[in-house]
């Protein structure tokens, strides 16, 4: 091996480790795969209470309230479920790579994540406060509020989450154009996308390693 060849290795290393220190790369694909699946369920659940409140109304006695509050116990037990799942399984993926988990790269990606995702959150508890008959616009603003997120959290993890981010927000934008359909999108958005986004992570980064 002559010099040249030894710098480009020496160059390839360093720039491994500067890579390394300022991205967190123990995000596991498999949460992605975990988190899609339990969406699915999610909205599987959902369809379901709401088939129930349109087609056995007079039967069951539901209300509106009724439907409201389930349909709030769903999402937020997808979402505990969700974080579990995904945090028992980076936590795996990093102790597996001997990296830190949590770190300053850890906490600008979560700073990043957050920053977009609480805007959104706020954003669609006020338009429901002010605005009580646009139940419609919830499935749209969450996926273009999630894909805003996740491509500005890319840039301290993978750049392959910086798509998905662009998908979330183009579904997103269909469905402000099927507003009756929103918990398909839903589906599809947190579902699907995110089960396909988690094989690919899994396969190029994870299963090579």
């Amino acid at each position: 091996m002559n010099n040249k060849e030894e710098q480009l290795n020496a160059l390839n290393d360093i720039k491994k480790l500067m890579d390394r220190s300022s991205r967190f790369i123990s995000l596991s694909g498999l949460s992605g795969v975990f988190a899609g699946l339990t969406a699915l369920v999610g909205a599987y659940l959902a369809h379901n209470e709401i088939n129930v409140f349109l087609n056995n109304n007079s039967i069951y006695g539901h209300s509106l309230e009724d439907l409201e509050a389930n349909l709030l116990k769903i999402g937020f037990g997808v979402l505990v479920v969700a974080l579990i799942g995904g945090l028992l399984l980076t936590l795996r993926q990093s102790r597996k790579r001997k990296l830190p988990f949590w770190d300053r790269t850890t906490k600008n990606l979560l700073v990043n994540l957050a920053i977009p995702l609480v805007s959104g959150g706020l954003f669609i508890i006020a338009l429901l406060l002010v605005h009580p008959n646009t139940y419609g616009l919830v499935a749209p603003s969450c996926l273009i509020f999630y894909g805003l997120a996740l491509i500005n959290a890319s840039k301290y993890t993978y750049t392959d989450i910086r798509f998905l981010g662009y998908c979330e927000i183009v579904l997103g934008l269909i469905c402000m154009f099927y507003i009756g359909y929103g918990l398909y999108f839903w589906a599809i958005g947190f579902g699907i996308l995110h089960i396909l986004y988690g094989m690919l992570m899994y396969f190029k980064y994870e299963r090579a390693n």
